[in-house]
């Protein structure tokens, strides 16, 4: 598993490597833990950050296939917080308008961490127990909505909404083995652009 996670991650920023533009996602999002596609907007409201980048695999004059890579961090008040990564594969369709729909669908490793003290029964008394985290594997399936800044530009900055679904795996295996949680993101695409070192 940590073989196949390192090679999702290394190979956007390998092949990134090769650009002059470096697109980077940055989002802010509500996470909560709730059937996916059955809720929108969830009260109240828990905080989470991502950052990323995209590698674009094939484009042409109104889609495109890439693949991202991300940081994520989110703070669940009362349950937990958690720090992850994950890439997607995704496939953008642009309309003629300045906006675009997008599907990707991702994979990733979170270590979450509980938000309240947490004690254990031992000896007759309850003991303060030591939080060191929790391995997590979480696929994920999401929808973009895009909108491009400048109309007919390839490079153009973008704001977007994302409704992001996914299962935290495992949970908690001797009552609940997986959590569904969704996340609703607010962000921004845009690019740095890099000098050319091969001339």
């Amino acid at each position: 598993m940590k073989k196949l996670l390192f090679l999702i991650f290394i190979t956007p920023i390998v092949l990134m490597g090769q650009e002059k533009v470096i697109p980077i996602n940055l989002s802010l999002y509500n996470e909560s833990t709730a059937i996916p596609f059955t809720r929108f907007l969830t009260i109240p409201i828990h905080l989470g950050l991502q950052v990323g980048t995209e590698f674009v695999y094939s484009s042409k004059e109104r889609s495109q296939l890439f693949q991202t890579a991300n940081v994520c961090y989110f703070y669940h008040n009362y349950l937990m917080q958690g720090i992850g990564i994950n890439s997607e594969l995704g496939y953008e369709y642009r309309m003629k308008s300045r906006f675009s729909l997008a599907l990707l669908l991702g994979v990733g490793y979170m270590h979450t961490f509980a938000t309240t003290e947490e004690f254990y029964f031992s000896n007759g008394t309850y003991q303060k127990k030591n939080d060191k985290g929790n391995a997590r594997f979480y696929p994920s399936l999401s929808i973009d909505v895009r909108y491009f800044l400048k109309k007919n530009k390839n490079n153009s900055s973008q704001l977007f909404i994302r409704y992001q679904s996914w299962v935290e795996y495992p949970y908690s295996p001797d009552f609940i083995p997986a959590m569904t949680h969704i996340n609703l993101h607010l962000g921004t695409k845009f690019f740095i652009h890099t000098k050319d070192h091969s001339k």
